[in-house]
């Protein structure tokens, strides 16, 4: 194992940090003057996601600003279905907009015709970023890459957009298995290559993130959240044995536990829902853990957010921990709250 000067990723790797390491979900985003004024000049979220000069700068803003131990590459999770061939449009107040995929003819007509065009701009918005963190000298942040898992792309997929239930989805699993498991592949297979390209580009450090684990029973979730997240794992590891990646099964409830010892992952993102103390039990001595302060208690602020985080803190820090969000940073957190919540974090290691 080579020895990491970086705190993040002396963590992913079980080592001994300096300093409590973090980074937060969605740290680069809309609730950051800097990000809504370079937004004005954009157009929508994908012209500034596929422009490779516009998304390292929103990738680095955060960084100026509060000097994360990581950088995540500004992008989205539906950039593979759209490289796949799958109508994306972003409609401001309603989020993603896709052309639903529900049987097996629709499914097969994606495929990987455009897939490294399309794709083109965020390995090389990767590579920016790494030569402007060292250029800016942040030459201990580290750069993650990140995806989608393929059950979460595939309700998006599926539903044509965001949903509370995941009907679609669910039936076409249950009622389809050979159609939805064809889906599941193909998202296997396109993103552990999307993954090992930006390895290439330059990322450190991978995470997968899986926001609707939580719709799933046991078995379902067996199926549909751990074999194909493992068949990723094991395909990057193939190319890029070394690669640290951070599996982030938002909801998953018990079955957390599951994941992180049948998986692969290095490391375990954690919601809010989930119990530090059980965590430091059941999870810390399995992988490093990643988490868990609710944005909306980040937004809030005051005094519940210093209880919250040393909270936190206190019951993570005697393993090994990396400090983030249970999910996102909410568009309408002031940056004040991230600067206050930055300090308590550095005042605790």
């Amino acid at each position: 194992m080579v020895y990491q000067k970086n705190n993040f990723l002396k963590a992913l790797n079980k080592q001994k940090t300096d300093h409590i390491p973090f980074w937060f979900m969605r740290q680069a985003g809309r609730y950051l003057p800097e990000y809504m004024e370079l937004r004005k000049k954009a157009g929508g979220f994908l012209d500034m996601a596929y422009n490779s000069d516009m998304a390292a700068e929103i990738t680095l803003q955060p960084i100026r600003r509060f000097e994360m131990d990581a950088a995540i590459i500004f992008s989205d999770i539906l950039v593979i279905p759209h490289a796949l061939g799958q109508h994306l449009e972003f409609v401001q107040g309603e989020g993603p907009k896709l052309d639903p995929v529900r049987n097996l003819e629709e499914i097969s007509k994606l495929n990987f015709d455009n897939f490294d065009k399309v794709l083109s701009p965020v390995y090389e918005a990767l590579s920016k970023v790494r030569s402007g963190l060292k250029a800016e000298g942040y030459n201990k942040t580290a750069l993650i890459g990140f995806c989608g898992a393929p059950w979460t792309v595939a309700c998006y997929m599926v539903e044509g957009g965001g949903s509370k239930d995941f009907i679609n989805t669910r039936k076409l699993a249950f009622s389809d298995p050979k159609a939805f498991q064809k889906l599941i592949d193909l998202l296997v297979d396109s993103s552990a290559k999307y993954l090992i390209n930006q390895v290439n580009a330059g990322a450190q450090a991978l995470q997968i993130f899986d926001s609707w684990a939580g719709a799933l029973d046991a078995q379902s979730f067996s199926k549909w959240v751990i074999e194909p997240t493992k068949r990723i794992i094991d395909l990057v590891r193939e190319v890029h044995p070394d690669i640290p990646i951070i599996g982030f099964p938002r909801c998953a409830g018990a079955n957390y536990i599951s994941y992180a010892n049948e998986t692969g992952i290095n490391a375990l993102g954690l919601d809010q829902s989930v119990d530090t103390n059980w965590a430091a039990q059941n999870l810390q001595p399995l992988v490093p853990v990643q988490g868990n302060l609710d944005p909306i208690c980040l937004l809030t602020g005051g005094d519940a957010l210093k209880i919250a985080a040393e909270k936190i803190i206190t019951d993570l820090s005697d393993g090994d921990f990396i400090f983030n969000l249970g999910h996102g940073i909410h568009k309408d957190t002031p940056p004040e709250n991230v600067a206050k919540l930055v300090k308590i974090i550095r005042g605790n290691s």
